[in-house]
C-alpha cells in the first residue's frame, strides 16, 4: 500500500488568494510569448504548453512565436550543409531556406497538436485551446553585410495588426513562424526573437515573455535579477554571454536584447524566464517574487495619497495587526473622516504598503502613525521609504518635528533617526487620549 503525502491546502489557498488580483489583471491583455526551438524540443515543453492553455482559459490574448534554430542545425547537420553566420545571423542560401521552412512546418505542427489535443491526463482535459497561424509578416532581405550576401535571410518589415487582433477577438491562441514573404513572393527565414518583438511592439501588447535557457539576468556576483529598467538590463549584457565560437549569437543575449528592444519600444514588461523550468510562467505570472527578471520601462510601484476606494485595502492590512495589538484599532467610519491623511504605495493595482501622518500645525508637529507593509511585500525598504514621504509632507506643511507612539517597533524609528520622548512632547489634545494601559513609547524626531 503506497501512501502520499497529504495536500497542503492552507497553502493552496493563501497562493490562490494570493494569484487573485493577477489573474484579473491580465484578462483581456495581450501576452507576445518567444519560444525558442531549444525550448519546443526540451522535455518540459508540455507543462508550458499546460501553462500557456491555463492562461488562455483565463481570458489572456497570446500570440506565441516559436523559433527553430535547434531543428535547423539538427537538420542542416543531417544533410551536411554547413551555415555561415555574419554579425550573428546564418546566411540562407536556397537549401538553407528549404531547410528552415521544412523545420518551421514540423515545429508549427508539434505545438498545434499539443496545444489542440485537449492536454490528456491534466485537469484540462476536454478543454480544447483554439489555434490559428496566418500569413501576417511582410518580410524584406537583410541584404549585404560586411561583403556579405545573407541572400534568404531576411528582416520584419510589416505586420498584419488588424488580421492578429481578428484572430485574438476570436479567442484563438495566435501561432507564428519564424517566415516572411515580400510582396513579390520571395521567402525569407527571420529571427523569431525579431518577430516577436516587433509583433509585440505593433500590438501595443501588455507584456512580452520569453523563455530562454537561462531564469534571467545576474550580477558579477550571479545573484538572478528580479526587476530591472532597460539601461540598466543593457549594463549587465555581458553577463549573459556575447559570441559562442561558431559566431551564433548565445540565446540569452538574443532574448535580452530584445526584451530591452521591446520595453524601449513602449511594451510596459518584458518578463525572461527558464524553459527548463516546471512552473516558470505561472511563477512568474501569479506570485509576488516570480520566477525570472523582469525588465520595465518604468516603476511600476506608485506612492500617493489615499482615497475612498483604498480604505477596504487598507483595513484589510491593518486588521491582523490590530488583532496582534501591535496597531491601535480604528474606528472604521472615522478611518473614512481621516483618509486623507494616509499615504500609500500601489504596486499593479494593490495597495501593499500605507501610513499615516496626522498634522498639529498650531504647534508645529505631526503623528507619525500606522506604517503598515502587506506580508508579502516586506523584504523591501518601503517602511522607510514611507517614512521619508511623510517628512516631506509634513516638510511642506510646515512643521518643524514629528513624534510617534509605539510598543513594538521603537528601535526600527530609533534607527531611522528618532529619539526617545516623553509624554510632555505631544499636542495637549494627544496627550489626554494617551492610553497608559498601552504604556506606548514616544519618539520624537526633528525634520
Amino acid at each position: 500500500m503506497s501512501s502520499t503525502e497529504p495536500t497542503d491546502y492552507g497553502q493552496l489557498i493563501r497562493w490562490f488568494r494570493q494569484a487573485t488580483p493577477y489573474i484579473n489583471n491580465h484578462r483581456g491583455k495581450t501576452f507576445v510569448i518567444m519560444l525558442s526551438g531549444a525550448a519546443v524540443a526540451h522535455n518540459n515543453i508540455r507543462n508550458i504548453v499546460h501553462d500557456i492553455a491555463l492562461l488562455n482559459s483565463l481570458g489572456t490574448r497570446i500570440v506565441l512565436v516559436h523559433g527553430v534554430r535547434a531543428q535547423l542545425n539538427t537538420k542542416l547537420e543531417q544533410l551536411n550543409i554547413p551555415s555561415a553566420f555574419i554579425q550573428g545571423m546564418r546566411v540562407s542560401d536556397k537549401a538553407i531556406m528549404d531547410a528552415a521552412i521544412e523545420a518551421s512546418s514540423l515545429v508549427r505542427s508539434q505545438l498545434e497538436t499539443r496545444l489542440s489535443m485537449g492536454l490528456p491526463n491534466s485537469p484540462m482535459h476536454g478543454a480544447r485551446v483554439r489555434v490559428a497561424s496566418a500569413n501576417v509578416i511582410t518580410a524584406k532581405p537583410a541584404g549585404i553585410i560586411d561583403g556579405v550576401d545573407l541572400q534568404h535571410t531576411g528582416l520584419v518589415r510589416k505586420i498584419d495588426t488588424q488580421a492578429i487582433n481578428t484572430l485574438l477577438d476570436m479567442g484563438n491562441v495566435v501561432l507564428l513562424s519564424p517566415l516572411g514573404y515580400s510582396p513579390t513572393g520571395e521567402s525569407f527565414s527571420l529571427a523569431y526573437e525579431q518577430v516577436a518583438g516587433e509583433i509585440a511592439s505593433a500590438l501595443k501588447a501588455d507584456k512580452l515573455i520569453a523563455f530562454t535557457d537561462s531564469d534571467g539576468i545576474y550580477d558579477k556576483e550571479g545573484n538572478l535579477l528580479r526587476e530591472l529598467n532597460p539601461i540598466s538590463a543593457a549594463s549587465y549584457m555581458t553577463q549573459a554571454g556575447e559570441q559562442q565560437d561558431s559566431g551564433e549569437t548565445d540565446e540569452s543575449t538574443r532574448c535580452i536584447k530584445t526584451a530591452i528592444a521591446s520595453v524601449e519600444a513602449g511594451v510596459p514588461r518584458a518578463h525572461l524566464m527558464n524553459y527548463a523550468n516546471d512552473g516558470a510562467l505561472l511563477q512568474e505570472l501569479f506570485t509576488v517574487d516570480g520566477a525570472g527578471t523582469l525588465i520595465l520601462s518604468a516603476n511600476f510601484e506608485v506612492t500617493r495619497q489615499a482615497t475612498a476606494d483604498d480604505i477596504p485595502a487598507i483595513v484589510d492590512i491593518i486588521s491582523p495587526l490590530e488583532e496582534q495589538g501591535v496597531l491601535v484599532r480604528r474606528d472604521r467610519d472615522k478611518l473614512e473622516d481621516e483618509i486623507d491623511y494616509f499615504t500609500v504605495v500601489e504596486r499593479e493595482g494593490l495597495i501593499i504598503a500605507l501610513a499615516a501622518l496626522y498634522p498639529y500645525p498650531e504647534i508645529g508637529i505631526g503623528e507619525v502613525a500606522c506604517i503598515v507593509t502587506h506580508p508579502d511585500y516586506r523584504n523591501g525598504a518601503r517602511g522607510a521609504s514611507l517614512l521619508g514621504e511623510l517628512e516631506t509632507i509634513a516638510k511642506e506643511a510646515g512643521l518643524g518635528s514629528v513624534f510617534v507612539l509605539t510598543t513594538q517597533t521603537a528601535h526600527w524609528f530609533i534607527e531611522n533617526g528618532f529619539v526617545v520622548g516623553s509624554l510632555e512632547d505631544l499636542p495637549e489634545a494627544r496627550q489626554s487620549l494617551y492610553n497608559y494601559q498601552r504604556n506606548s513609547q514616544v519618539l520624537v524626531k526633528e525634520i
